[in-house]
């Protein structure tokens, strides 16, 4: 069966594995599969260097044995490194067979809230989405503004992902106050009217409803862990938790 992050029945439940070794990405991945998790996330910039090569993509990436979804951001052990070398690795790991690439939005032209505004940069992005495609993998758009922002702010967003080429389009918003929450629910059922492709829509800050009944408004996935620790994101609910809530609602 063909891996995708495109084709579902349900929003699907990705298991971010973090880990900065393969064997503890493996045996969160042994514990996840026991609780329902139907795609994993590898987030590399969390990986040692050491690790940081293509036998170790490849080990990894057959483990699991679902679909893949990789981010390599400009964080953790990637710091120092030029964007044009984030793509390059992004590249590397298209060919060792992930699924689902994470583009950053602001890929190029480093941006407050990660979305280009460079036309050489936003030409840059779309010929490396040209070519993670070309090596049959999907490509996700990432814009991490991680506070409050207006739904037709976060709209124009998400079609500027579509347009570059997104197979789906994210963003990380905000919400501290009860008012915000609502908001944030609104915009998701605005994305589901307005967006010709999938998305994934979430929200950092106090409140964390949407990151928990999200795909009953149309987000295609739930990014959630087995369990909380250094690595993990706290906002991520806890898979047990969420696939309860999912299969329940």
């Amino acid at each position: 069966m063909q891996k995708t992050f495109l084709k579902y029945e349900k929003p699907l439940l990705t298991a971010m594995v973090l880990g900065d070794t393969p064997e503890r990405i493996k045996t969160l991945m042994d514990k996840s599969l026991s609780e329902g998790a139907e795609a994993f996330g590898i987030q590399f910039e969390v990986v040692q260097p050491m690790f940081r090569k293509s036998e170790v993509y490849k080990e990894l990436f057959a483990y699991a044995e679902k679909p893949m979804y990789v981010t390599n951001y400009r964080v953790g052990r990637n710091a120092g490194k030029t964007d044009e070398e984030l793509a390059k690795e992004l590249l590397e790991l298209a060919d060792c067979g992930a699924t689902l690439c994470d583009v950053m939005g602001d890929l190029f032209d480093r941006q407050s809230d990660e979305v280009a505004v460079s036309k050489e940069a936003i030409k840059k992005q779309m010929r490396l989405i040209d070519q993670l495609h070309e090596k049959g993998t999907e490509v996700l758009i990432s814009s991490h503004i991680l506070k409050y922002t207006p739904p037709a702010r976060i709209l124009e967003i998400a079609l500027e992902h579509q347009s570059r080429g997104a197979d789906i389009s994210k963003i990380v918003t905000g919400a501290d106050t009860a008012e915000e929450e609502l908001e944030n629910l609104k915009t998701a059922h605005l994305l589901k009217e307005n967006l010709e492709i999938p998305f994934l829509f979430l929200s950092s800050g106090e409140c964390h409803l949407l990151r928990r009944i999200g795909g009953n408004l149309g987000v295609c996935m739930y990014l959630c862990v087995h369990e909380h620790d250094n690595f993990s994101t706290k906002e991520q609910p806890l898979l047990k938790n969420v696939k309860a809530i999912r299969d329940n609602m």
